[in-house]
């Protein structure tokens, strides 16, 4: 059953109710003070964009990438963007430096945009 979290604005505390979807409500009664109480949507923020699986059920390496990506930091996706963008750059730069075999010229590469925005 899912779990729903409700914030009492009186008491200043938040509660969670388990409850089928069919007997779920916006609003619920506190239990503390007895004063109807809005959902808190906050517990909705906390999940991933992907379903996390054991060590056991992870049968393909991008399984364990995305449950790696979904334990990140947005900062630590930015220095991980940063340190890549970087690469990419000195990679590019070393391979523009080379001389190419005579008659062959470069073609520009289209700059790298994370999938993850």
């Amino acid at each position: 059953m899912p779990t729903y979290t409700y914030f009492c604005e009186l008491c200043m505390k938040s509660f969670d109710l388990f409850a089928t979807m069919n007997d779920y409500k916006d609003i619920q009664k506190c239990p503390s003070c007895k004063r109807t109480c809005p959902r808190d949507y906050d517990d909705m923020l906390t999940l991933s964009s992907s379903v996390v699986k054991s060590d056991s059920e992870l049968s393909t390496i991008g399984d364990l990438a995305n449950r790696n990506r979904d334990k990140l930091t947005i900062d630590q996706k930015a220095d991980l963007d940063r340190k890549h963008t970087q690469y990419q750059d000195n990679k590019l730069k070393d391979e523009l430096t080379k001389e190419l075999p005579k008659g062959m010229s470069r073609m520009a590469k289209p700059k790298y945009k994370p999938k993850w925005r």
